[in-house]
């Protein structure tokens, strides 16, 4: 009598099936934690977006070109501003640029003349600005400011995002000239 040694066909067929089992449960959980990885990527670039962004606001309204030759007036709109600035170019040498804000697509663009585009916010469903007459107690702010020589005291950005939240941002510009 023979007795042979082995594994019969069923036992291979048992192990194939739980390591493969096995196989898909570790690939499901490296793909989760990958999809957990690239979601927190995003939203780490959304914040460093913002960031960068109301910093880039923020320097450009400190260097408003107002009443300087050849910078061209400040228009401000309910939904739109236009205004020159000091933007350093990328040789490194500082040039005024006129600079025109408005909500386009969703989105807070900056045009920047030449034609550049920079998106600000993401997610915008209404945009309103604010211009600072007066400060103090009795501030005065209108929505509507034109002048070829004097620019406000500061401008409030009002975003209106999806289900009626919204964002106010406030920028101090430099002194009026």
């Amino acid at each position: 009598m023979s007795s042979s040694r082995g594994f019969t066909l069923v036992e291979v067929m048992v192990a194939l099936a739980i390591g493969g089992v096995v196989v898909l449960c570790a690939e499901r959980m490296f793909a989760a934690a990958a999809d957990g990885g690239r979601a927190l990527e995003q939203a780490r670039e959304q914040l460093d977006r913002s960031a960068n962004a109301r910093r880039w606001l923020q320097a450009t309204f400190l260097s408003l070109a107002v009443g300087d030759s050849g910078s061209g007036p400040f228009e401000g709109d309910t939904d739109r501003l236009r205004f020159t600035a000091w933007q350093m170019t990328r040789g490194g040498w500082l040039e005024p640029r006129r600079i025109e804000l408005s909500a386009t697509d969703g989105r807070l663009m900056a045009l920047v003349s030449p034609g550049e585009l920079l998106p600000l916010a993401v997610g915008v469903n209404d945009l309103a600005f604010d211009y600072l007459l007066e400060p103090g107690a009795e501030s005065r702010w209108v929505q509507q400011w034109i002048s070829p020589v004097s620019a406000p005291l500061a401008v409030r950005i009002r975003l209106g995002r999806a289900l009626g939240r919204a964002d106010t941002l406030l920028v101090l510009i430099k002194e009026r000239g």
